[in-house]
């Protein structure tokens, strides 16, 4: 009788064992048990609040590069962190990282969290991330600004021209810490390859609602 009992619960553990996990669509997500590091490179910290992101339980497929500003509010001085970290937090939005305009890290949600930064949107070989793709993702945003027509739906040409020269497009310090970081996270997450279909741009997965990076972007400077 005791022996019964004891395989009945080993039985019934091994069941609920086995709907732990989530089931995913793709064979580039099969993977459950990954491990969630940090990158060693030096980092600023400037966490955001937990309701900007959740726990992540799904895999690291993909890395996705955006730029942000405050240019909006202020055109003349648009790089400012804290203001750029306010705008994060008024409007529920989230990355992991900020690169500034010298090269330096922001951290502002763990790798282990879901950050709120693609949004809707589709990538063409890969249907199964069809609005979903925060959950797979490392969010990456530069301190940076476009052209004038990528910017138009948020600056109005007047404000545009306020801008100084040199904060237009992106610097040679953040390519090469960009470049930096990718590589760690390509080193950490076998799941993301070093090529273009893992690392991608906010303009390839949303091209109807966003621009970022942008024309400007050289992704030769990063190896592509």
């Amino acid at each position: 009788m005791k022996k019964t009992l004891y395989t009945v619960l080993i039985t019934l553990l091994l069941i609920i064992m086995g709907c732990s996990h989530e089931i995913v669509p793709s064979k580039e997500v099969e993977i459950l048990a990954y491990p969630i590091t940090e990158t060693s490179l030096p980092t600023i910290n400037y966490l955001l609040p937990l309701k900007n992101s959740e726990e992540r339980t799904t895999p690291i497929t993909k890395v996705m590069i955006h730029f942000t500003s405050n240019a909006a509010e202020n055109p003349v001085d648009p790089y400012n962190a804290n203001d750029v970290r306010e705008i994060f937090i008024d409007y529920g939005v989230s990355a992991h990282y900020i690169i500034g305009r010298e090269g330096e890290i922001y951290l502002l949600v763990p790798e282990n969290r879901i950050a709120y930064h693609a949004g809707k949107g589709n990538l063409k070989n890969f249907p199964h991330y069809e609005d979903q793709l925060n959950k797979y993702s490392i969010g990456i945003e530069m301190m940076a600004i476009g052209t004038k027509e990528e910017m138009s739906s948020i600056l109005p040409t007047e404000d545009y021209e306020l801008i100084p020269e040199s904060h237009i497009g992106f610097t040679e310090a953040q390519y090469e810490t960009l470049h930096n970081l990718i590589t760690d996270i390509v080193k950490r997450y076998p799941a993301v390859k070093n090529d273009r279909e893992h690392i991608i741009g906010h303009d390839e997965y949303a091209p109807d609602r966003k621009s970022d990076p942008g024309s400007l972007f050289e992704w030769a400077k990063i190896g592509f």
